[in-house]
């Protein structure tokens, strides 16, 4: 049988939410200018709404209202929320300013991390151990959304989109610049924006649908190391070759220069190829990649392009259990709203699996919160009850055999 974990007096949405700092969305309300016109439908109770349709994966604005208005009074215990009519949330989605809710993110992200310096300090599993420099992963994913609905977000002639450009700390496995917008411009159009946060001695890693050899040696100007892979129809010549002969997956190891005018123009110094065998689903395949650095071994290359797709696991976890698929507006603002305040959740429930020793997946720990929203439990006995709290799976019920009557075992 299931035990019940010990009661609480706050629900569980109000534990989550508590973890942003009091006064912060006030704050940024007034910076932001959107409290002038706050009235009836405060800021807080705004982000308190959309963390709520998210957690509960909410599927229109009158699912979301019913169920506040239905539990309006453990809303208000939550720093005095309050439930929302469905004009006036989806006023709020449409007019108020997205930056807002952009900026609670960041600025909660460093509150949390001032709170607990280890939850920043925790290292990403697939991190190779031997770089104790700053590693980052570039990449982008496509959101999609209803073409004839968003002509703000057309992407092709039926299709409209929006794109997540996200560069991912891989020694914490948390965001450290994103930006929102929509897919019509290319990836490397967004390069050295996501980039711009990069310091002297920190690394980046990235997909080749981000070259580009201007930014590329802009990036090595600065003193910043960069890993990528190699487009197939890059032309370029072999100046000094380092590695004599094959040395396990290492099939070659080359300084090269570019051949084009236009190219060398961009990028005139010479780089490093590395050319390997990478193991895909079982088999071995060939790939090529490119870096500036000259001191690292061919395989601390190799390693550290495959610490990248660190930031696919990132996008796989957030777009199947957060709510980034049904949308409860079609503007730009309203997208934007719900797209930071997903991230917004996935910071806060990443926190408590940290600060409770959670040892298992995301998903299940979301499903976990989503099930018991409004029910007062304590965080840790909740997670207990689920045998993962400890660090270590364990049995917390046996199974009872049923006897037929006047057969029970003496």
């Amino acid at each position: 049988m299931f035990h019940k974990p010990a009661r609480s007096k706050y629900a569980i949405l109000q534990q989550v939410c508590q973890l942003i700092p009091p006064h912060l969305v006030a704050k940024l309300a007034r910076q932001f200018g959107v409290d002038k016109k706050a009235r009836t439908f405060s800021p807080w109770s705004h982000v308190i709404a959309l963390l709520y349709a998210q957690l509960a994966h909410a599927l229109s604005l009158n699912d979301v209202c019913d169920a506040l208005k239905h539990h309006a009074g453990k809303l208000f215990t939550i720093r005095r929320a309050s439930a929302p009519s469905k004009n006036a949330l989806s006023y709020a989605n449409r007019n108020r300013d997205p930056q807002l809710a952009e900026q609670l993110f960041w600025e909660t992200l460093e509150a949390l991390n001032r709170q607990c310096p280890k939850f920043a300090g925790r290292r990403y599993r697939g991190m190779p151990h031997r770089f104790k420099r700053a590693v980052r992963a570039v990449d982008s994913t496509t959101i999609k959304l209803v073409a004839n609905c968003m002509n703000w977000a057309k992407h092709r002639r039926k299709k409209a989109a929006a794109k997540l450009h996200l560069q991912l700390d891989l020694q914490t496995f948390l965001p450290a610049f994103a930006v929102v917008d929509t897919a019509k411009r290319s990836d490397p159009a967004y390069a050295r924006e996501v980039c711009a946060n990069l310091k002297e001695g920190e690394i980046v890693t990235f997909d080749k649908a981000y070259v580009d050899f201007a930014h590329l040696f802009e990036l090595d100007r600065r003193g910043v190391s960069w890993v990528t892979r190699a487009k197939d129809n890059m032309d370029c010549r072999c100046v000094k070759r380092l590695l004599k002969k094959r040395n396990g997956n290492m099939l070659r190891d080359d300084l090269i220069v570019l051949n084009g005018v236009i190219s060398r123009q961009k990028y005139p110094h010479c780089f490093r190829r590395v050319v390997a065998l990478v193991e895909i689903e079982g088999e071995l395949a060939e790939m090529t990649f490119m870096t500036n650095n000259l001191d690292w071994a061919p395989s601390s290359i190799a390693d550290l392009y495959k610490s990248r797709w660190a930031v696919e696991v990132f996008f796989k976890e957030i777009k199947q259990t957060l709510q980034l698929c049904d949308f409860l507006g079609h503007n730009k603002n309203a997208i934007l709203w719900q797209v930071w305040t997903a991230l917004l959740l996935h910071l806060l429930v990443r926190y408590l699996a940290f600060a409770h020793d959670w040892s298992h997946g995301f998903k299940r720990l979301f499903c976990v919160l989503r099930s018991c929203i409004w029910d007062g439990f304590s965080l840790r006995a909740l997670f207990q009850s689920c045998g993962t709290a400890s660090g270590t799976l364990s049995i917390t019920a046996a199974p009872q055999q049923a006897w037929l009557p006047g057969f029970e075992p003496t």
